[in-house]
């Protein structure tokens, strides 16, 4: 059996998604299978990359020229060829390939539920309506996909329309193997690294600082916190330096004795050293396709707080602690409370064997086992394919 994996255009500069083709690809590989990526390559966008124009441009790329390239490939391959999107968003290349064996990634809908009108917090545009729900015209066309959690499955039906022959659910792995580092040994890295350690710890959040990952409602529950102290512990935001006026106008809330700290650029092992630190772990997202973060702080051992809502409480487990989700429009006052009081209570419960036991729940989440997975679900649908070409 040969493996295409269909990307992402790298004119697109998106970085998680092609380095996920790039893991699965290079798995199969070292097990001995063939494996190409097909991917659209900048002409019209080469042309127009410094105008206005570079997003149509990389659309004439994606969606005129690239079939045509495929087709003519297509043409050219063998029969036992298994061809993988390795996102939904890659929706509107499926046509070209539903009659053969194939497999869809699926990793979130919230672009499509967003477009849909189903998350007010992020409202988007005509075209990006339109735009979606050609994605979603062509993702439906799709018989078989492998989704990062339950959530996503779900929404699959429930926004997606799909009715597929095949959905199964694999979580992703870790892409570093974290782990619990010695207090003293963290804090030295930490400081090499060029961020203040605390001995006393701090509270953590990690996040790109997109919509979803509800900047504003952290400062808000850590200022109700620092509020009812005269020493509370820092709280470090690994993301963007705010920028925004409702975020600007959270962190002027923030009592004077309250330390807000952001950080960008951290790398592996540091994030590491941070997480071990860490008294903490704040993660109360309003929406996530899978949510890496709650497993990188569970395997170091820290405690999460997070949403409960899926997938947060399908990934971080019976052992996280739990907010209710932020609704759109909702007063921020009395959540932020609530979550500085859930904040209280991880910080004067926590103990080394509930550490011992986070560690445990993440062991599950391991790239390993997920590239079995796949290898498993690609066999199996090459097979069942195969076969109902030769029985039809």
């Amino acid at each position: 059996m040969k493996f295409v994996f269909f990307c992402h255009p790298p004119f697109m500069r998106s970085q998680s998604m092609p380095r996920f083709a790039r893991m699965i690809g290079t798995a199969m590989q070292t097990k001995g299978y063939d494996v190409d990526y097909w991917a659209p390559q900048a002409h019209a966008h080469a042309l127009f990359q410094h105008t206005r124009l570079a997003k149509w441009a990389g659309y004439v790329d994606q969606y005129l020229i690239f079939p045509l390239q495929v087709k003519v490939r297509l043409m050219k391959q063998a029969p036992d060829t298994l061809y993988v999107l390795c996102d939904q968003a890659l929706g509107p290349w499926v046509p070209l390939v539903r009659h053969l064996p194939h497999v869809v990634h699926a990793h979130d809908l919230l672009a499509l539920r967003s477009a849909l009108g189903h998350i007010p917090q992020n409202p988007t545009s005509a075209t990006g309506r339109l735009y979606q729900r050609y994605i979603r015209w062509g993702f439906q066309r799709a018989q078989h996909f492998i989704c990062v959690s339950q959530r996503t499955q779900a929404d699959l039906v429930e926004h997606g329309l799909v009715r597929a022959q095949t959905s199964r659910v694999v979580y992703n792995g870790l892409n570093y193997p974290y782990k619990p580092v010695p207090r003293q040994q963290a804090i030295q890295m930490l400081e090499r690294a060029g961020l203040t350690g605390s001995a006393q710890g701090m509270i953590l959040h990690v996040g790109g600082g997109q919509w979803y990952k509800n900047t504003v409602g952290i400062i808000h529950l850590y200022a109700r916190y620092a509020a009812r102290h005269a020493e509370p512990l820092p709280l470090w935001m690994v993301s963007p330096h705010p920028s925004s006026a409702e975020t600007l106008a959270a962190l002027a809330q923030v009592p004077p004795q309250g330390r807000i700290h952001f950080y960008q650029g951290i790398d592996n092992a540091a994030l590491e050293a941070a997480y071990s630190v860490a008294s903490a772990f704040l993660f109360p997202s309003l929406a996530e396709g899978f949510g890496w973060p709650l497993v990188e702080a569970q395997a170091c051992g820290c405690p999460v707080i997070t949403t409960n809502d899926a997938p947060m409480n399908e990934i971080a487990g019976p052992l996280a602690s739990y907010l209710p989700l932020l609704q759109a429009g909702e007063d921020l006052r009395p959540w932020a409370e609530h979550g500085a009081d859930a904040l209280e209570t991880v910080l004067t419960q926590d103990d080394h064997e509930q550490r011992q036991r986070r560690v445990a729940w993440a062991a599950q989440f391991t790239t390993h086992s997920a590239i079995e997975r796949y290898l498993s679900i690609y066999q199996s649908v090459f097979a069942n394919s195969t076969q109902a070409q030769v029985t039809a």
